[in-house]
């Protein structure tokens, strides 16, 4: 299982446990900011800090691919 797929469970699994405590909110305005705050806020930080090593090598990927495109290295396409 790769690093990026365990860090999406680890998510989803907080994300319920948060689910869980929002239930147990008294208002419905503290368990929006409780959801927010505990939850989707923290995730969405975790998720970015934690895919930028991967958005790096698909940028370094996507450039070599487009220079070794740009430079004529593939094969031509076959004549019809």
């Amino acid at each position: 299982m790769t690093y990026n797929r365990r860090m999406h469970i680890i998510a989803i699994g907080w994300l319920y446990v948060v689910a869980l405590m929002t239930l147990t909110e008294r208002n419905l305005v503290a368990g929006a900011l409780t959801l927010l705050f505990y939850g989707l806020l923290p995730v969405a930080l975790l998720l970015w800090l934690f895919g930028g090593p991967g958005r790096r090598r698909h940028a370094a990927r996507q450039a070599a691919q487009d220079s070794r495109t740009d430079s004529g290295d593939e094969d031509p396409a076959p004549p019809p």
